[in-house]
């Protein structure tokens, strides 16, 4: 019976909750639902028939020129007023969209003066009019007024209060104010620490945390607070939804996960009502974990701009979780976790001592990281004797898990559509290059002219990343299309860098133009395929000179806005803090360093013209070359490989013998 109980609980506290002992309660044939249902339907039926049935009034003259003159087929006297119906000739008299029902704006109390008496005698003697008199019509049309706003407001309340009070799934309108909050209970937290990989730090960093959930008295006995609230920043992808879970998972607490978006709807105080309900519930089952994930949704620095509707509402929400998180007492065990990739525009107010006070990051993952990370989704998979995630690490820098996660995933996909009985390394590296390029276009027809001039630019990018020892080690190179780009020359660095240098950096633009000379150079032309060649280059140069630093006429100066200071100053876009003397003076440096580097891989090129041409033809042979192809065709030698044509022919070969087989 427990174990029920607690599957029941996985998704949301409030799914699945009826009478004590019933089970879920039914309202879809609810023989109060069938008589509301029934009295509505009734209800608009009169309503639509007493609309389309048209009902011209008149004034108390109009009326009595009308029946003077024979027009009015029949007359119904009440105790307040008189109403009736025209004739065919008097609707023919008043057009042909006049109603054929009227009344009269006439108040006597129940008593005719002599002149109306008179005249409907007169009519009636002439034998076309009649008269009735009746006291039903005016009781029924004012116990039908009374009565529908009564049985509308009484349907209204029902569908607010009907199933909150009985038990249910929080019904329609006041189910708005409820928290949208997902609950995994202690069973089904499955995440633990071992299935995280590649944040070390991180995982130290929040130990005590786990012991604080597990032995809060330990804490307790020398006087020492436990942070309330500890944020996780870190760039998407890098497993700060994974750790809070797997935090819950080692304490063995109930897990209460919403987004910051979750707070905030079209309804005003929608939001600060889900948070107090959120926290309410979380005090009911601590010892436990409320994780708000992307919480700058709503935690966005507040600021003194006359901007209302959301932004009202957005501020709302922050302030009732500032003040929930304070109102925590020192027994309270709930820890409240949050993660953003965007800490720079958080309210102070979140993040001061005492609320978010613990900033836990989460950065993108190392060598060592990405490797370890590798190994955990590699046990889902079967690898072949070949790959070499160690390899594959090395070729992947500033991949995040999700990326690391995809590549195994494509991979696993590609060998099962090749029918493989492993995953092997050629796999991996297509699937790495898949996630970060794209697919490769290899049925694309290319022009013969566009390929040569591809292959000459990627032979320029090769020949200098493989010359100069300051730039990362070559990879490989391939004129295969693949997402945007003609082609691509892949760079596989020995080790992770925290630090750029200046020649490191020189290096990165020589390689960045060789493409570009290359095509000038050799085909006497150059292309738009130098276009995100040419936009990486200046971004380098100018975080050079602006942030790093590295220019010698400004000298160690920052010239780049800090972050967040344009909300703090309300500077708009484009704006900048030096002077227009100085802006230029940038412009020359940026100009100077691109220069400087444009002219030294130039020459670079110009005195080896025979290797980056020998380069480029084995690439319009293979397409595809490796970084060992590369040294055997620097060092002089000759590739003894299958060309593509080869391969195709091949591939053909093997389709014609298994049809000849099924056959």
């Amino acid at each position: 019976m427990s174990e029920n109980k607690n599957k029941k609980r996985g998704t949301n506290m409030f799914e699945g909750k009826g009478l004590p002992g019933k089970g879920p309660v039914s309202y879809r044939n609810s023989p109060l639902n069938l008589l509301l249902l029934g009295v509505l339907i009734i209800t608009i039926m009169f309503v639509v028939q007493q609309w389309q049935q048209r009902v011209e009034t008149l004034r108390y003259d109009e009326f009595v020129t009308q029946l003077r003159e024979g027009h009015i087929e029949k007359v119904v006297l009440s105790d307040t007023d008189i109403s009736g119906q025209f004739n065919q000739e008097g609707m023919a008299g008043r057009g042909q969209k006049a109603a054929k029902d009227f009344v009269v704006t006439y108040r006597s109390g129940g008593v005719l003066d002599e002149q109306l008496k008179k005249l409907l005698a007169e009519q009636i003697e002439k034998g076309g009019l009649k008269v009735e008199q009746t006291k039903e019509r005016i009781w029924l049309q004012n116990l039908f007024f009374t009565m529908f706003p009564l049985i509308l407001l009484g349907l209204f309340l029902y569908l607010m209060f009907a199933r909150n009070l009985r038990g249910g799934a929080g019904g329609m309108l006041m189910s708005f104010g409820r928290s949208k909050h997902r609950l995994h209970d202690k069973d089904g937290v499955k995440i633990t620490f071992a299935d995280v990989a590649g944040i070390d730090e991180a995982k130290e960093e929040v130990a005590e945390i786990i012991e604080f959930l597990r032995n809060p008295k330990k804490f307790q006995r020398l006087g020492g607070r436990i942070p309330r609230g500890v944020l996780l920043v870190g760039p998407p992808g890098c497993g700060k939804t994974l750790l809070a879970k797997a935090i819950a998972g080692e304490a063995d607490v109930p897990f209460f996960n919403i987004s910051g978006s979750d707070f905030v709807e079209m309804f005003v105080g929608v939001g600060a009502s889900r948070v107090r309900d959120l926290f309410k519930q979380a005090k009911d089952n601590s010892p436990c974990i409320i994780f708000l994930d992307e919480i700058d949704a709503v935690g966005r620095r507040r600021s003194a701009s006359f901007a209302g509707g959301g932004h009202d509402e957005r501020e709302q929400t922050l302030n009732a979780i500032l003040v929930e998180m304070d109102g925590f007492d020192t027994d309270d065990q709930v820890i409240v976790m949050a993660a953003t990739n965007r800490s720079d525009i958080l309210d102070s107010a979140l993040t001061r001592p005492g609320r978010f006070d613990r900033q836990v990051v989460v950065p993108l993952p190392d060598l060592k990281g990405r490797a370890e990370i590798l190994r955990v989704h590699a046990k889902k998979v079967k690898l072949g004797s070949d790959a070499v995630l160690e390899r594959l690490a090395r070729g992947t820098p500033m991949f995040s898990g999700a990326d690391l996660a995809a590549i195994i995933n494509e991979a696993a996909l590609a060998a099962t559509m090749a029918n493989k009985d492993s995953i092997e390394m050629a796999d991996l590296e297509e699937a790495r290059d898949k996630v970060r390029w794209g697919r490769a276009k290899k049925s694309r027809v290319i022009d013969q002219m566009e390929r040569e001039i591809t292959a000459y630019h990627e032979a320029g990018h090769t020949f200098v990343q493989s010359i100069l020892k300051e730039a990362d080690p070559l990879h490989k190179v391939s004129i295969i299309p693949r997402g945007p780009m003609g082609g691509a020359t892949f760079a596989l660095p020995e080790k992770d860098r925290t630090l750029f240098t200046k020649k490191y950096c020189g290096a990165l633009l020589q390689v960045c133009f060789g493409g570009r000379i290359a095509e000038e150079m050799f085909c006497e032309d150059i292309s738009s395929g130098a276009q995100s060649d040419i936009q990486q280059a200046t971004r380098i140069a100018k975080q050079m000179v602006l942030t790093w630093g590295m220019s010698e006429r400004l000298g160690p100066i920052s010239y780049e806005p800090e972050a967040g200071l344009q909300d703090a100053y309300y500077m708009m876009p484009g704006e900048r803090e030096y002077s227009e003397k100085t802006a230029e003076t940038i412009d020359i440096e940026v100009k100077r360093i691109t220069d400087e580097a444009y002219n030294k891989a130039k020459e670079l090129i110009e005195h080896n013209r025979d290797k980056v041409e020998q380069i480029a033809k084995a690439l319009l042979k293979y397409e595809t070359l490796d970084a060992d192809d590369v040294k055997i065709i620097l060092a002089g030698g000759t590739l003894d490989k299958p060309t593509v044509a080869d391969l195709l022919a091949a591939e053909q070969a093997k389709d014609k013998n298994a049809a000849k087989e099924k056959k």
